[in-house]
Order: C-alpha cells, then structure tokens, then sequence
C-alpha cells in the first residue's frame, strides 16, 4: 500500500554543505521531518560537488518519513561557473558581463537533459543559449 503524502517540499541547497539552519530547518521542522537525517543523506549524496547549489523536491509522508529527488544545477548557476562570472549582468542586452562557446552550452545541456523538456541535446544547448544571453552572457560559436 501506498504511503499517505503530506507535504511536498521544494528547496534549493548547497551540494555537500546543508545545515539545518534557515532555510532548510523550519520548512521541514514545521512538517515533522528529522531534519538531522535529511542533512545528513543530502550532504552524503552531494558531497562531490561541494558548494553547487541544487533543487531539492521532497516529498514528506504522514507517518514523518521523508524521500527526496535531487535534481541538477540550475542552467544559470552552471552557465556562471562555465564563464567565470560571479553573477550575470543587470542589463544584458547592454552589457556582457562574460562569454561562453557552443561547446560549453552542449555540456552545460547534457547535464540538464533530464530536467529539460527538449528532445534532443542540440534542442536542449538552444535553451542553455537563451538562458545565457538573457545574463548577459555572449555565446560564441
């Protein structure tokens, strides 16, 4: 049988570096969940990357077990990793605040295939395209 779903929890933490400190501990203390062992298996499974933030959908029961899907780094986190910037630009299409190749974008897409409703990579590299440009970011290639 089924479990019982009480809550479904959406989160954005660092790989490897969750605490439960805000925001993480009150959105899932006030639900009932052992937030020690959330912690704990989240920076168990991230602890590769440490310090890339990742979405984080947790599904919480009524019996206060919990199972959570970590999914990829946001399109603009990787895009800013990918160009060395440290965040994108306040009016892209007047300043570039950096730059990035084709190549990139396809590996940056490859990463986030699964997340993305594109139908093939070189789909999925025009949407990482769009993403980069509206940071002010130039694709070159």
């Amino acid at each position: 049988m089924a479990k019982e779903v009480k809550a479904k929890i959406k989160l954005q933490c660092p790989g490897g570096q969750a605490t439960p400190a805000p925001p993480v501990g009150p959105a899932l203390g006030q639900h009932g969940v052992n937030i020690g062992e959330f912690v704990r298996r989240f920076n168990d499974a991230t602890s590769k990357d440490q310090g890339m933030i990742f979405p984080v959908e947790l599904t919480v029961f009524a019996d206060r077990s919990f199972d959570f899907i970590i999914k990829s780094p946001p399109a603009a986190v990787l895009l800013r990793k990918a160009a060395g910037v440290d965040k994108g630009s306040g009016v892209p299409n007047m300043e570039k605040v950096g730059k990035v190749t084709h190549e990139q974008c396809v590996e940056i897409a490859r990463m986030k295939m699964k997340d993305l409703n594109a139908f093939d990579e070189e789909q999925a590299a025009m949407m990482i395209k769009g993403t980069a440009r509206s940071m002010g970011i130039d694709v070159e290639g």
